[in-house]
């Protein structure tokens, strides 16, 4: 009697231990196997892991300096990059914060007390810390889809504060624009929310020779023989692509002042208000115009971005223009958006017609 009891003591105890093994393995092999969650966050929008000494220190400011420069060329100043700080502890300690599209882990890896450099650690490996210690001394990492699918997260990490604010100065062209590569597809799905306008896609195609995707929210305001205007009008913007094409005669048509002298032209013969006389032109006297030469899908081109007003009105906005040159049948391609936003922030509605216009293909 008391042999069966404590065989029956063993056997219960042992199916409560089989029952908690497998219990354990069976979280631990969901949450293994557990699918990542999707991201989530707008574009232009940068999460900065750092320790708060370093955010605050100068280290900090040289970040800031760099990633929240004023974006080129709009009438009020707007920031590149809207920038959000976490600590590695704040970070830990809600895990939807994990869930963001893009984060920077910015630390010095050589410092024992740093929260940030023991994440860094996890992820850089052994191999770049050396090689960064024997070299450099500083260096990057890129990860896709570490917390959450879609996401981008980006290692810059240096051996001392020096070493980081020397990368930071280095691999900022090259960071900001895999960011900016990375929110294109967010962009994308924003502006073709709605679809394509395939209507007004083919006559573009038949009038000028060229292909463009363009959003369903767009309408032909203008077709003229020699330009084709499209808009987007809501309560608080309108936005705006000119199409022209005109023969190619000379290499000056593709200098600042052959730009400057296109565009105003077009601005002076089409676009104007309710007001007499007045007419669209560039101002760069108040802000600078940046003219540079650029390649668009392989075909030699010129950019453009400066800001536009109307004479004897009170109008204006950022533009975003290329000009470019088929070689095969002398011509050239205006390709121009222009926004007016009065008392709106204007990055984002300038990048959307920049994508736009980057669907662009010339058969």
């Amino acid at each position: 009697m008391i042999f069966n009891t404590k065989i029956r003591t063993f056997l219960l105890l042992a199916s409560i231990a089989l029952i908690y093994l497998l219990s354990s393995c069976s979280e631990e092999v969901v949450t293994r196997f557990k699918p990542k969650p999707y991201s989530f966050g707008k574009s232009n929008h940068v999460v900065v892991i750092a320790d708060k000494d370093v955010w605050e220190g100068e280290v900090g400011d040289t970040f800031r300096y760099y990633f929240s420069s004023a974006f080129l060329i709009l009438p009020q100043p707007e920031p590149i990059f809207d920038l959000k700080h976490f600590t590695p502890e704040q970070l830990a300690a809600d895990p939807i914060r994990k869930e963001l599209r893009t984060y920077i882990l910015l630390g010095d890896i050589t410092n024992e007390g740093s929260a940030t450099a023991a994440l860094m650690k996890e992820n850089i490996g052994e191999e770049r810390i050396r090689s960064a210690k024997e070299g450099k001394k500083y260096g990057n990492l890129q990860k896709a889809d570490k917390w959450a699918q879609g996401q981008l997260v980006i290692f810059m990490f240096g051996t001392d504060p020096s070493s980081l604010i020397k990368n930071i100065q280095v691999s900022y062209p090259s960071v900001v624009k895999k960011i900016q590569e990375g929110d294109k597809k967010l962009i994308e799905a924003s502006v073709f929310a709605g679809g394509e306008n395939r209507s007004i896609g083919k006559q573009v195609q038949d009038k000028l020779g060229i292909q463009l995707r363009v959003p369903k929210d767009y309408f032909l305001a203008m077709d003229d023989p020699e330009l084709l205007w499209l808009r987007k009008e809501t309560a608080e913007m309108s936005s705006n692509i000119l199409l022209h094409k005109l023969p190619y005669k000379d290499p000056a048509q593709l200098s600042y002042e052959g730009f400057k002298t296109l565009r105003d032209s077009i601005g002076k013969q089409y676009i104007s208000s309710s007001i007499e006389g007045s007419f669209m032109q560039i101002n760069d006297i108040s802000l600078p115009m940046f003219v540079n030469p650029t390649q668009f899908k392989e075909l030699y081109a010129v950019e453009a971005r400066g800001i536009w007003e109307l004479t004897k009105d009170y109008m204006g906005g950022p533009f975003i223009s290329y000009l470019i040159h088929n070689p095969e049948t002398s011509e050239l391609f205006l390709l121009d958006g222009f926004v007016f936003a009065p008392g709106q922030e204007k990055r984002n509605l300038i990048q959307d017609l920049e994508y736009i216009i980057s669907t662009t293909t010339v058969l």
